[in-house]
């Protein structure tokens, strides 16, 4: 979940104006990018171009780490149609570029590896533009990804165990098809009996830094309130206590 404090900009006509403060925030960010160059309260703004898209990075307010990487066009979620065409691998490529972000708030002592990716379902989710959560990985998922290794492959299977107590489907990314790859056309390809994905929810973790095949795990679930942020750990627990705010 994100809440972040609103500027004074118009909301998008929306039934809930409560999950419109991001896209506020967005809109902020932008301003200032256009008038002055800079990109604040965002950490960096990429204004795109007319071939790319263009994106934001924000971090949360109060959290040192958990940052946050989301389009500067209206795009409401994992769900929307338009991220199964290129756009989607724009924002995965930003997402990962912005990983160190969260390596810099903990000064550079934590390996970029450890930061993980997630995206919530609708019912999980507070605001309705699309975000790309960013921060440390639960130590225990990622042992237990170490530990069912072998057992993982690039089709979507069952993940052994339950991971934060949900039942995920995993898939490898290998490193070759990193640069191309689009998560949110990959979750059409999960064996389920429909292609509605406003339930589903997915985070991506890299694979160990010792592993030879330098790829990631893409894992996702559904659920009414499906949030595989949960898989995070917003406290950076395997990270040194001393944090840059």
């Amino acid at each position: 979940m994100l809440c972040v404090a609103a500027a004074v900009t118009p909301a998008r006509a929306t039934l809930n104006p409560s999950r419109d403060v991001l896209w506020i925030a967005l809109q902020g960010c932008l301003l200032t990018k256009k008038t002055t160059g800079r990109a604040f309260p965002c950490l960096s703004v990429d204004l795109g171009d007319e071939d790319r898209p263009g994106t934001a990075v924000l971090r949360a307010p109060g959290q040192p780490t958990h940052t946050v990487v989301m389009p500067t066009v209206a795009v409401v979620g994992l769900e929307a149609p338009q991220l199964q065409q290129a756009a989607g691998n724009t924002y995965w490529k930003a997402a990962l570029a912005a990983r160190t972000y969260v390596v810099s708030a903990l000064g550079g002592r934590l390996p970029v590896e450890q930061v993980g990716l997630a995206v919530n379902s609708v019912g999980g989710r507070s605001q309705d533009q699309l975000h790309i959560h960013l921060d440390c990985i639960r130590p225990t998922v990622r042992a237990a990804l170490q530990r069912h290794s072998l057992r993982l492959r690039e089709i979507w299977t069952a993940f052994p165990t339950p991971l934060v107590g949900g039942r995920f489907m995993v898939r490898r990314i290998d490193a070759a098809a990193v640069d191309g790859f689009n998560p949110f056309a990959a979750l059409r390809q999960l064996p389920w009996r429909t292609s509605d994905l406003r339930s589903t929810s997915f985070a991506i973790i890299a694979r160990e830094p010792n592993d030879p095949d330098k790829g990631f795990y893409m894992l996702a679930y559904r659920s009414p309130e499906a949030h595989a942020e949960m898989l995070l750990d917003h406290s950076c627990s395997v990270a040194p206590k001393a944090v840059s705010q």
